[in-house]
């Protein structure tokens, strides 16, 4: 199954497996339904979670439901039970937006919500995250997950997010994240997309990011809080959700 879906990932543009994946899910939602694991983004109940990675596929992982992975579900925990987000009013913005959000985050009654990308058949707004088409200080809350990675001028893209950020706004730039390395590794001259997906995790990333992340952030001015959500969790809960123990969500305040 895992070598089957390494094929998949791997042959398919990530547009098009945007668009396959809605008329999947509810297939996959009921085949794998039961009550041994818990996706909290719906509530659904699973007998199992599916396996994801491009390189080296993580079992048990992805959401049958909402395709929901371990950093989308300790992000939803997060904003659920830590943060005003479901209830104050704000505007948003939101980065390369995710299945798993983007239609419940566009129900909401509180929020103004934008959605960008450069790729995404899902976004409102094409832009480069590096030249954004947006006034300074416009948005209170900035989610960008999973994209900075993918980002040769990752500096600029940041200094980019502060720009646009409110002064008292917040962010959460979740990355993936090598946290036994004190310092992001990258090589430009590294083209190939084989050797790419087989040094970086993925054909499209351009780094490894390590610790030194966080002071990246906090070099373009945001005050950063490394929040590790899953140790105010029960062992029992992180297994029942399907997160990654130790997983480090980066809280970015302007």
């Amino acid at each position: 199954m895992s070598k089957l879906f390494k094929y998949f990932l791997n042959l398919i543009p990530r547009p098009w497996l945007i668009t396959i994946s809605y008329w999947v899910r509810p297939i996959l939602a009921l085949y794998y339904s039961g009550n041994k694991y818990i996706d909290p983004i719906d509530g659904k109940g699973f007998r199992k979670f599916l396996p994801y990675g491009y390189e080296n596929p993580r079992e048990g992982v992805l959401s049958p439901s909402t395709l929901s992975l371990e950093r989308h579900r300790l992000l939803w925990l997060y904003l659920q039970n830590e943060t005003s987000f479901f209830k104050d009013n704000f505007k948003l913005l939101h980065f390369a937006p995710e299945q798993a959000f983007h239609k419940r985050f566009k129900k909401l009654k509180n929020i103004e919500y934008t959605t960008t990308d450069l790729n995404s058949p899902i976004a409102d707004v094409k832009a480069d995250i590096c030249d954004l088409p947006f006034d300074d200080n416009s948005y209170d809350v900035i989610l960008c997950n999973h994209v900075l990675e993918h980002i040769p001028n990752d500096t600029k893209a940041m200094e980019e997010l502060y720009r646009v950020l409110k002064p008292g706004g917040w962010g959460i730039f979740q990355i993936p994240q090598d946290l036994k390395r004190d310092k992001t590794f990258e090589d430009d001259s590294i083209t190939d997309k084989k050797e790419r997906a087989k040094i970086f995790g993925q054909y499209d990333h351009v780094r490894i990011y390590g610790r030194d992340y966080f002071n990246k952030l906090r070099n373009v001015g945001f005050t950063v809080e490394e929040i590790d959500y899953t140790s105010v969790l029960s062992i029992d809960e992180v297994n029942k959700y399907r997160l990654a123990k130790g997983e480090i969500t980066p809280l970015v305040k302007k």
